[in-house]
C-alpha cells in the first residue's frame, strides 16, 4: 500500500514540474527579444558544431604533407602583409637613370668627383675585390640574351659581381648601366673576415672601397652605387620610375630578406626582363633564399631554372 502511494505522489510531482516548464516556456516565447535570442544561441551552436567549422580551424600547419582546400586557396591572403603595395612611377627611358639618381642622391655630383677624400687615402687598399660566385657562367649567359641597358644588383658588397658584369656588357659593345643597391655595412662580425677593410669611429669603409674597385677597373661610368638599404631603394626607384632589364639579388639570404627583396625588385623589372639570384644551395635548404624563391614563383605562375648555385626567372616565360 505504501509503494503504491510513493508512485502515485511521484507522479503527482512529475505532472506538475511538467505544467511549471509548459508555462515557462510560454511565457518566453511569448517575449520577442528573448525568442531571438534562443533563436541565435541555436543557430550559433549549430555552426560551431558542424563538420566545415571544424576544419577550418584546425587546417594542417604549412609544411603538411596533406594542406587542405582550405589553406591552398587562401594561401595569397595569408601572404597579404608581406606583399608590397607601392605606387610605381610610369618607366623612365634607360638613359635617364644614372642622372636621375646622381640628382636626386648625390645633390647633382658624381660620388666619384674627386676621390678620395683626404682622410682616407691611407686607409683604402688599391683593389680589394671580393665575392661569391661572382664569375659564374650565368653573367654571360644571361647579358648575351637580355642585352640589358639598365642592370640592378640588389646586395654588392665589394662589387665583384657588379665589376664583372660591366666587363662583358663591355666586350658586347652594350651601353649598360649597373646600379649597385647597398647599404656598404656588412653584417655584423664581417670583419672577423676581413681584417683590412677598415673603420673610422665605427663607420666601416666598405662603400669607401668599393668606389676604389670600380675607379681602379675604369667603370665608374657604368656602375653607380645606390648606398641605402634593399627595401628603402628598391622602393624609391619604383616611386621615379627607374626599370631594370636584368636584376640580381643577392643580399639578406634569410627567407624574409630574400622573400622582400624579390616582391620589391619584380616590381621595378621591365616586362621580358629576367631576375637572378644567388645561393639556391646553401646550409639553409629550403629555409632561406630557396623557400623564398619557389614560394615567389608558385604564387605567380612562374617557372624557376637552377644556373649552378643561381636561380633564374624569366618574366616573358620562355627559359
Amino acid at each position: 500500500m505504501k509503494d503504491k502511494d510513493d508512485t502515485k505522489e511521484r507522479s503527482m510531482h512529475h505532472h506538475r514540474l511538467q505544467r511549471k516548464l509548459v508555462d515557462l516556456t510560454k511565457k518566453l516565447f511569448a517575449n520577442p527579444t528573448v525568442f531571438v535570442i534562443l533563436l541565435m544561441l541555436s543557430y550559433a551552436l549549430g555552426y560551431i558544431s558542424s563538420p566545415t567549422f571544424n576544419s577550418s580551424r584546425h587546417t594542417p600547419p604549412p609544411n603538411s604533407p596533406n594542406p587542405s582546400i582550405f589553406q591552398l586557396t587562401n594561401l595569397p591572403t595569408q601572404l597579404d602583409n608581406f606583399r608590397v603595395t607601392t605606387r610605381c612611377a610610369n618607366p623612365i627611358p634607360p638613359q635617364n637613370a644614372r642622372q636621375l639618381i646622381i640628382d636626386r642622391l648625390f645633390n647633382g655630383t658624381s660620388p666619384y668627383s674627386n676621390f678620395p677624400p683626404p682622410h682616407v687615402t691611407q686607409l683604402l687598399r688599391a683593389r680589394r675585390i671580393k665575392g661569391w660566385g661572382s664569375y659564374g657562367a650565368v653573367f654571360s649567359r644571361l647579358i648575351n640574351k637580355v642585352k640589358p641597358r639598365i642592370i640592378i644588383e640588389v646586395g654588392t658588397f665589394l662589387g665583384a659581381s657588379a665589376l664583372h658584369m660591366s666587363n662583358l656588357t663591355r666586350q658586347l659593345g652594350l651601353d649598360t648601366q649597373i646600379l649597385c643597391i647597398d647599404d656598404f655595412r656588412g653584417w655584423p662580425g664581417f670583419r672577423d673576415k676581413f681584417k683590412d677593410i677598415q673603420m673610422i669611429n665605427g663607420d666601416i669603409l666598405l662603400y669607401y672601397q668599393f668606389i676604389q674597385n670600380v675607379m681602379y677597373l675604369n667603370a665608374s661610368e657604368s656602375v653607380l652605387p645606390v648606398p641605402y638599404s634593399s627595401g628603402s631603394a628598391l622602393t624609391t626607384l619604383c616611386e621615379w620610375g627607374v626599370t631594370g632589364d636584368l636584376i640580381e639579388v643577392d643580399a639578406g639570404h634569410d627567407f624574409n630578406s630574400a622573400w622582400a627583396d624579390i616582391n620589391r625588385a619584380w616590381r621595378i623589372l621591365r616586362p621580358g626582363g629576367v631576375i637572378f639570384g644567388h645561393d639556391y644551395f646553401t646550409a639553409a635548404d629550403n629555409r632561406g633564399v630557396r623557400r623564398a624563391v619557389n614560394l615567389f614563383a608558385k604564387i605567380n605562375g612562374l617557372q624557376v631554372r637552377i644556373d649552378g648555385q643561381h636561380w633564374v626567372i624569366d618574366s616573358a616565360g620562355n627559359m
